[in-house]
């Protein structure tokens, strides 16, 4: 069942949910905004998929939930992600649950149909169907070491609707409309389907165009590659972008002229 929802707002973009008798919605701790009294919220470490929380199969089935519980658990803090989840259901009759991402910015519905996952960079999600599965996809090593934003992923798999954010304006692009190949900020990713091709490059060679490129653009050393055949999600706005706007607004920027190479920062 396609979840109902409807994305308002223009800088700072909320998803409204209306939810059918029975239908759950669960969204990442923080991104919850309200609901209608009809909705209950219930807070669980656990994911969609572990039989709703409740414990089953006797003596080993606790054992197997418990142990793939503390796996999901793991995963997460490991990625930098909350923690647990918050999850919404309807009783007797429609319920409304409103959710937000945490910077300005847009949000977008994705449908999944069971044969294409998607992958999100972190902090993406907000709220999804419990037909949706979500997970954490770590980078190879060379990618995820040079990749920054790119090291972990949020993952997307089963039938139903996910909601995801971003800041600034969103793009969709498709690698096969450019010769099959993109480049971009590593920051500006916000999302992409399976089968698309992610990594990382140098940004040129280790000559004078590419040390030029490397202090002077605000890139630092490396470009996210994307490629293959599939639906590519960019945002127009990098968090180090904002922050350092934010921190020049303060007075307190030290970045200089030489661009992404020398930051100070080290968020």
């Amino acid at each position: 069942m396609t979840l109902q929802q409807e994305i308002v707002g223009n800088a700072m973009q909320m998803a409204v949910v209306s939810l059918n008798p029975g239908q759950t919605v669960y969204c990442e701790a923080g991104k919850f905004l309200f609901k209608t009294t009809n909705v209950t919220m219930e807070t669980r470490l656990s994911g969609p998929s572990d039989n709703g929380g409740r414990q089953s199969g006797g003596m080993g089935g606790m054992l197997r939930q418990a142990m793939g519980t503390a796996m999901q658990v793991g995963q997460r803090m490991l990625a930098g992600e909350s923690l647990a989840f918050q999850y919404f259901t309807s009783r007797g009759g429609e319920g409304t649950v409103g959710f937000a991402g945490v910077l300005p910015g847009e949000m977008r519905a994705l449908e999944l149909d069971g044969t294409r996952a998607w992958f999100a960079e972190k902090d993406a999600f907000v709220a999804a169907e419990s037909t949706v599965e979500f997970g954490i996809a770590f980078q190879g090593g060379r990618t995820g070491m040079s990749g920054g934003e790119g090291f972990v992923l949020e993952k997307f798999t089963g039938r139903g609707t996910v909601i995801i954010a971003g800041a600034g304006n969103f793009i969709d692009l498709n690698p096969a409309d450019f010769g099959g190949r993109i480049e971009v900020d590593t920051g500006c990713v916000v999302a992409f389907e399976e089968g698309i091709r992610y990594g990382v490059q140098r940004v040129g060679g280790l000559n004078r165009q590419g040390i030029m490129n490397a202090v002077f653009g605000g890139e630092g050393l490396s470009l996210a590659t994307l490629e293959g055949d599939g639906r590519v999600i960019l945002q127009s706005l990098t968090i180090e972008g904002l922050a350092n706007a934010l921190r020049k607004a303060q007075g307190g920027d030290k970045q200089g002229p030489t661009g992404g190479l020398f930051s100070t920062h080290t968020g």
